[in-house]
């Protein structure tokens, strides 16, 4: 069964931070290009950031550059997201998903999500 699996969400003051990962089972990340998303209720979700299969090319929304940081570790199998400085606007559920395109446009698998709640 191929699946992603999100974790590392869960309550933090503004200016904290957190790191969320991003894991594979079924199949191999190593071949995929990686997105995080932010979906909040009754808005559209919104690309946070993405990271080519090699790693080598990054991509962010403007409104996390400088703050969050997207790695992969594909000997684990692993995408994460390091977000600092967090602000009440980035909560919401984050997901990843994978792009066999490596184009960081096309998603062909989504994780479930994890809630990010930001408040003091």
């Amino acid at each position: 069964q191929l699946q992603l699996v999100e974790s590392g969400g869960g309550l933090v003051q503004p200016g904290g931070s957190l790191r969320l990962s991003c894991t594979a089972s079924g199949f191999t990340l190593g071949y995929y290009a990686i997105g995080w998303f932010r979906q909040v209720p009754g808005k559209e979700r919104e690309g946070v950031s993405c990271i080519d299969s090699s790693g080598g090319r990054t991509n962010y929304a403007d409104s996390v550059k400088g703050r969050f940081t997207i790695s992969r570790d594909n000997a684990k199998n692993t995408i994460s997201l390091q977000m600092n400085s967090l602000k009440p606007e980035d909560a919401g559920i984050y997901l990843c998903a994978a792009d066999a395109h490596d184009s960081c446009r096309e998603y062909d698998f989504w994780g479930q999500g994890t809630q990010v709640t930001v408040s003091s």
